[in-house]
């Protein structure tokens, strides 16, 4: 039995659910997994909002820098999808894959590096 008198301790979360470099370290993988397994990049997205303006500075640099991937990324997918019917988005599709992957990869090594993205908000590498 319990004591009733006794106030149960507060629940502590893994590290990767709180703002922090190990939090965006899971999203820029959920991120990359999601070309595997299509519904990471959504956790990734969520993660992602958030727990962003909770870090800081630098951090945040990654925040933007992933939540922007993301919308782009799902936006150049979208119209490549469109364009597949004028088989445009045949080219289109890849090299928008292959700027996500890019992007990812440059926040994970900026991320090892502890540096903030130089320019988060552009949507250039």
């Amino acid at each position: 039995m319990s004591n009733p008198d006794q106030t149960p301790e507060p629940r502590q979360t893994d590290r990767w659910l709180e703002p922090g470099k190990t939090n965006l370290q899971v999203i820029y993988v959920l991120y990359l997994a999601s070309f595997v397994i299509g519904i990471t990049g959504i956790v990734g997205i969520v993660l992602a909002h958030l727990n962003s303006g909770k870090s800081e500075a630098w951090l945040e640099s990654h925040y933007t820098w992933a939540i922007r991937t993301f919308w782009f990324g799902l936006l150049g997918a979208l119209v490549s999808g469109l364009l597949m019917i004028v088989f445009i988005g045949m080219l289109l599709m890849p090299l928008v894959a292959l700027w996500i992957i890019i992007r990812t990869i440059v926040g994970l090594q900026k991320l090892g590096r502890n540096e903030a993205i130089a320019n988060p908000q552009s949507w250039l590498l």
